[in-house]
């Protein structure tokens, strides 16, 4: 692997190109995390954001391509369009029907799904939260919220309950956990509030704003999770906290399935820790301007 040990950062025609592709993406911390990652490394890469408007993702994955990009995270809302863009993708992608990495190699560019085993990491390192034999209730059907649903399913969860506008949006998540034991129900938004969970998971936008969820019964027993980490606390985590619960933003989920795409990209290990103390320096920058 090429390596550049004097001034990092510097970008020049060696330099490999990777990035993140979505809309919008200027709230995204990737570029943050990945580029520390690079210089903490002395790789010779650069991460840089890229917004590509809704119809325009197989000719972005092409323009990866022609300019000689090693690869690229997806977010949202392009996460299931490039799963049908991309003809080759790996066993988890093709499943949830979702790619959150693209790996572009020689020969053939690939979709991969590093949200699934860095959701499980997450559960089991930061949260310490154990899946098997409990109740989750999920806010979204999209591909992060499939993401989640496929690992607590192989994490052994009793029961999952989804809460979407239409039940129907939850057809491809519950088709997704076929085979795993897990029994799903599909509920609208409003009636989450009659939910009792173990687990809560927020898979939504909704908390980025300000905006309220749906809340369900909680108790200090409930663990919950906002994949939103933008603001770094939301009306969400702080009822949850209120009631004498555990909550978490969306920033593990964020920094372990960023090292899983690093270690598909560049083979090496990903330096977690780098990544995650420069996350929350950003963050930490924010909240203090």
């Amino acid at each position: 692997m090429s390596k550049v040990p004097d001034r990092p950062g510097r970008v020049r025609g060696s330099t490999r190109t990777v990035g993140v592709i979505g809309w919008p993406v200027d709230h995204s911390l990737s570029p943050v995390i990945h580029n520390a990652a690079f210089a903490a490394l002395g790789l010779d890469w650069v991460y840089v954001p890229m917004a590509v408007p809704p119809g325009r993702v197989p000719a972005a994955i092409e323009g990866l391509r022609a300019l000689g990009f090693a690869g690229a995270n997806v977010t949202m809302p392009h996460k299931t369009t490039c799963a049908e863009a991309i003809g080759e993708l790996s066993d988890d992608a093709r499943l949830l029907g979702a790619v959150n990495t693209i790996v572009i190699g020689p020969e053939a560019v690939s979709g991969h799904n590093t949200d699934i085993a860095g959701f499980e990491r997450f559960l089991r390192e930061d949260a310490g939260f154990d899946p098997a034999g409990r109740a989750a209730l999920v806010f979204g059907a999209g591909g992060a919220a499939r993401a989640c649903a496929l690992a607590l399913a192989r994490g052994g969860l009793a029961s999952m309950t989804v809460a979407v506008r239409d039940p129907a949006n939850a057809n491809r998540l519950r088709a997704s956990l076929e085979g795993f034991g897990t029994t799903v129900v599909a509920v609208r938004f409003g009636d989450a509030s009659r939910e009792i969970a173990d687990l809560v998971v927020n898979a939504t936008p909704l908390g980025s704003g300000g905006e309220s969820l749906p809340l369900p019964i909680l108790d200090a027993g409930v663990v919950a999770v906002d994949l939103v980490y933008r603001p770094h606390i939301t009306p969400f985590q702080t009822a949850v906290r209120g009631a004498g619960g555990s909550a978490f933003g969306g920033l593990g989920l964020l920094l372990h399935q960023a090292a899983l795409a690093f270690e598909l990209w560049t083979g090496q290990p990903a330096p977690l820790s780098v990544m995650s103390a420069a996350a929350l320096a950003e963050l930490s920058g924010e909240l203090e301007g």
